[in-house]
């Protein structure tokens, strides 16, 4: 499978460090399900008492490990629980033989990790419609759960990568009741990045003691406004998932707490930003804010049309203030819009007002600001007070090239 291999420019300067979440340990290995040489699953085991959240694909198509976790959710925690994750191959499309290789999976990791097997979650990602080999997994839980350790989360945000140039992580943390709340996270994805519910795959831990309840209202929330507010390339994946979990080991009960949610938000967003940066082929970070809509929901039918418009993203790609193709993406959204009113600026340069080229247009300065790796579009509608921001990239040929050699 060709993969990129340059590092995207958009990416951080490194990783982070990613403190130890009391209630949780880690364990990589190459099982070899399809790459050669590199760590392919991930293991993490949490400690009883954990409450588990999540959200998934809405796709019609979702794989199997989807179909299993959301069966699950809510479950007993007394019995703790495990997630496993493999990259290579993201057993959907796969028929029966998908739902008989999650059952083998998460019986070999009951087993071996003495957690109920409606505790296990599992995830996979990777090339659409090959079966699993599931074996080469199940061989190796011995293996990864002998190598279970505290510290082993960066190996694990690497192990689930596919054509990501670089792992995703980011931590947040709140001080309550005199004590430190941790949250951890990471995250795989770089392409079919358009999601509907969630994204790609998440993997979110803290130690705060929270009813499942809650944790899903968070969770569910916070995609809505981070994961489910970004796009690479407008499709949707069969595979996307979103798990959080809190072990409680910290003794600090957030039910119910704004700081803490505000902190999962940000954390979130973080690593939702992260993956725009890695976008298959991207060179330009985008944030698109629609205002002066009726609604929200369809500030955010705008926005996203505007951001999944190969045109747009292309003229964003060739550094062009093409501000056509943005009146262009609002006019074909279906959202209700009025040429005449609409106005529309590249970063601080207002290109258009009440429906016209700006007489104060500059495309020098329009150009400028296209240079930069950071590219902001802003449209007023006119319509009402109603606003929504998304996120995206450029589109460039490097895109193509990927993906045109992702099953060779």
């Amino acid at each position: 499978m060709a993969g990129k291999t340059a590092l995207s420019p958009l990416a951080p300067a490194r990783f982070p460090d990613l403190p130890v979440v009391d209630g949780v340990t880690f364990a990589t290995i190459a099982a070899g399900v399809r790459y050669a040489g590199r760590s392919d699953v991930m293991l993490a085991k949490l400690v009883p008492g954990t409450t588990i959240a999540g959200v998934f694909t809405r796709s019609s198509t979702r794989a199997a490990p989807v179909l299993d976790c959301q069966a699950k959710l809510g479950g007993d925690p007394a019995g703790g629980a495990a997630i496993l994750v493999n990259s290579g191959n993201a057993n959907a499309f796969t028929g029966k033989h998908g739902a008989e290789s999650v059952s083998a999976i998460v019986e070999a990791v009951s087993i071996n990790c003495g957690v109920p097997s409606v505790r296990v979650f599992t995830s996979s990602t990777g090339v659409i419609g090959e079966p699993l080999p599931h074996d080469r997994v199940v061989d190796k839980l011995p293996d990864l759960n002998d190598a279970l350790r505290e510290d082993g989360i960066s190996d694990a945000a690497r192990a689930i990568m596919t054509t990501d140039t670089y792992p995703k992580g980011a931590v947040e943390t709140i001080e309550m009741d005199g004590q430190t709340i941790t949250i951890v996270g990471i995250a795989k994805g770089s392409g079919m990045i358009a999601p509907d519910m969630a994204t790609m795959l998440v993997y979110i831990f803290t130690d705060a003691r929270i009813a499942q309840d809650n944790l899903q209202a968070i969770v569910s929330t916070s995609s809505d406004l981070t994961f489910n507010c970004i796009t690479v390339d407008s499709d949707t994946s069969t595979s996307d998932s979103v798990i959080m979990a809190a072990t409680g080991a910290s003794g600090v009960d957030v039910t119910g707490d704004a700081s803490f949610a505000d902190a999962v938000h940000r954390l979130m967003q973080d690593l939702a930003f992260q993956v725009v940066r890695d976008g298959e082929g991207a060179t330009k970070f985008v944030e698109i804010t629609v205002s002066g809509a009726d609604t929200s929901a369809n500030a955010k039918i705008h926005a996203m049309a505007i951001a999944n418009s190969p045109l747009v993203k292309t003229a964003i790609a060739g550094q062009d203030p093409n501000w056509g193709r943005v009146v262009m993406a609002i006019g074909k959204s279906g959202a209700p819009a009025d040429r005449d009113l609409l106005s529309i600026r590249f970063g601080d340069v207002v290109v258009a007002e009440d429906g016209w080229v700006s007489p104060q247009y500059s495309e020098a300065d329009a150009a400028a600001h296209m240079k930069g790796n950071e590219i902001n579009i802003a449209v007023d509608l006119g319509l009402g007070e109603a606003t929504a921001t998304v996120w995206t990239c450029d589109l460039t040929h490097a895109y193509i090239d990927i993906n045109a050699d992702y099953r060779s």
